[in-house]
């Protein structure tokens, strides 16, 4: 893949005209963001595109970057207006917090990393190997660090499949319930954690949910038994082979960049990055979780965390008693 290039899908001239004047026409119109639909976004030449771009990642390689959109002398709202448009071609964005955003922004804004109920895209720390709570997840690049925050995806069923011919019985272990922090967001009728597998043995398919610092913010809890040795021995090697260089593939994303990846199959990482002082120089990343309705069966397990997980349906997210989904154009925590 990295000596490939197959997975970049580089926009032409006429498909970037596509979508400024789809922009245009929202802005006319005076819509809101979250109130924008697949209907009010017409992508005519790009659509049938995003729609083989869509099925590679729910059914084959499981990502995807597009490249080539402007971004100099757009306003924020210009810019995520668009890839929120893409968004609708992909799938139905979904809550990210309990606060609502269904646009998100990865951006550091003085959050702890070592605060359990503080999430990690909201500071400057290392993200280690992770998957979201969606079937996709995008991130659409307004400005890269000054340096550092690079971009790392690798397969979690070829980390399983090492797994299992290097150390069956740790890869056996992944697939048993792990207690998950759900760090303060916690639905209606739930407990502040709960407990699913990391390997999901399902439909012919091995579905997994990885979340390193969420299983350590389980131990605050009451009840919850520590992280045994063999445990923590499982994640170390869940991690050190999705770390390895031929397994794990890097990308540097550019402004105007937008990748896309599916959950299910793909786990995702960043590294630490330093910024510049200055605010509008900082690295900022718009993010969208999207649940996909006609995408992977999931195991019943997955409930706990994504609550509805019944296909033709919205599913995924996080929603808690008072959430009130919209899309902020700036980071508000």
């Amino acid at each position: 893949m990295s000596g490939s290039g197959s997975w970049i899908r580089h926009l032409t001239e006429g498909e970037i005209r596509e979508i400024h004047l789809a922009v245009g026409s929202v802005e006319r119109r005076g819509l809101d963001i979250a109130d924008i639909t697949r209907d009010d976004f017409p992508l005519p030449g790009l659509a049938p595109e995003l729609a083989r771009i869509r099925e590679e990642l729910l059914r084959g390689r499981g990502f995807a970057l597009m490249r080539g959109l402007p971004v100099k002398g757009r306003s924020m709202r210009q810019m995520a207006t668009a890839f929120w448009g893409i968004g609708t071609h992909l799938g139905e964005a979904i809550s990210q917090n309990a606060k609502g955003h269904l646009l998100g922004h990865v951006k550091d804004i003085g959050h702890d990393p070592h605060n359990p109920e503080h999430r990690l895209y909201a500071t400057r720390a290392r993200h280690r190997f992770h998957t979201d709570s969606c079937d996709l997840v995008g991130l659409f690049c307004v400005r890269p660090a000054r340096e550092g925050g690079l971009s790392s995806i690798s397969s979690s069923a070829t980390i399983y499949s090492e797994m299992r011919r290097q150390r069956p019985k740790l890869a056996e272990l992944l697939s048993r319930p792990i207690h998950i922090d759900r760090k303060g967001e916690i639905p209606e009728g739930k407990g502040p954690y709960y407990r699913m597998p990391v390997f999901n043995h399902y439909a012919g398919c091995i579905t997994t949910y990885y979340a390193r610092d969420f299983f350590d913010g389980a131990q605050r809890h009451e009840g919850v038994p520590p992280i045994s040795r063999q445990q923590t021995e499982a994640m170390d090697l869940f991690e050190d082979l999705a770390a390895r260089q031929d397994i794990r593939l890097d990308m540097e994303l550019r402004p105007g960049d937008m990748q896309f990846v599916h959950n299910h199959q793909i786990v995702h990482s960043r590294t630490g990055y330093e910024d510049d002082p200055e605010p509008e120089r900082k690295r900022h990343l718009l993010r969208l979780w999207l649940s996909a309705s006609d995408g992977r069966e999931l195991p019943p397990a997955y409930a706990e965390r994504y609550g509805n997980i019944a296909l033709g349906t919205k599913r995924g997210g996080i929603m808690v008693p008072g959430t009130k989904p919209y899309a902020p154009l700036e980071a508000d925590g």
